[in-house]
């Protein structure tokens, strides 16, 4: 049997259903059901969405998740209740913050809903952390000063992408672009599409669609790993740098002063 008819089989039977029950729900027949659960035949995408309407549980963990192993109770209900997220808690039942490290970050784009996955990453806690469920996520490159590569972002779970607000800044994991963390702004109203800012002008803004995002995290705090070193160039410094080069703008800029001629101040001669 496949993981799927084994969580199907197990899901019937915690709601006190007999095939014949569940079948009359999902509006299919009580054989073909059990064909699902025996493992003979595979059910087209239609009843796989049926299923995880009507179970509440998100596809990708009704056919790769043992739920057996995973009570229903250690996972979070997303938006919709169409998709689920691993908890885990300690003894006192509060949340752990998971922390994804640098070499667990290309795989947490395809363990992100793994409980098994999510289990073996890195925990800790945060007093001033309030009420909701939080993950801290490594930074790369330079597009969000001040922070610098090897830094975290501590962000707090957004359910709804309608809970997003323009100008905040959040760790998005998107289908197309991984893992980013970025300012947002909706493009507009009417549609369903988000613009992702860095801070460094550098880099340009770009569009994600709201289908496309797997999960949005509202920064919430961040720590460094690495001592802060101040740039080279002091308040001074850059003031006598700007004068240097208003001058040499005033030299480039100025009209050329014939030959023979004496040449007032500012002008170049030829």
């Amino acid at each position: 049997m496949s993981i799927f008819s084994e969580n199907l089989r197990h899901l019937r039977n915690q709601k006190g259903y007999s095939q014949k029950k569940l079948a009359e729900e999902l509006i299919i027949t009580r054989v073909r059901l059990a064909k699902y659960e025996e493992g003979i035949s595979e059910p087209p995408f239609d009843i796989l969405k049926r299923l995880s309407a009507y179970f509440h549980v998100s596809i990708d963990i009704l056919i790769s998740v043992n739920l057996q192993k995973f009570p229903m109770d250690s996972l979070l209900k997303m938006e919709d209740n169409r998709i689920l997220l691993p908890v885990t808690i300690d003894k006192t039942g509060r949340d752990y913050i998971e922390i994804i490290p640098h070499k667990a970050k290309a795989g947490y784009l395809s363990g992100y809903s793994d409980p098994e996955y999510v289990e073996k990453l890195q925990q800790m806690h945060l007093p001033f952390i309030r009420q909701g469920k939080h993950r801290a996520f490594p930074i790369e490159g330079d597009s969000m000063p001040p922070h610098k590569e090897g830094s975290f972002i501590v962000g707090r779970y957004i359910e709804k992408a309608a809970d997003i607000k323009d100008g905040r800044t959040y760790v998005v994991l998107s289908r197309n672009e991984g893992i980013v963390y970025k300012r947002l702004f909706r493009k507009n109203k009417k549609e369903q599409s988000f613009m992702l800012h860095s801070d460094n002008s550098f880099y340009k803004p770009y569009e994600v669609k709201t289908g496309d995002l797997l999960e949005v995290w509202e920064h919430v705090c961040s720590f460094c790993t690495k001592e802060f070193e101040p740039d080279d160039l002091d308040t001074q410094s850059m003031k006598e740098m700007l004068q240097q080069i208003r001058k040499d703008i005033r030299k480039i800029s100025a009209p050329a002063c014939p030959p023979g001629r004496t040449c007032p101040p500012g002008r170049i001669r030829q």
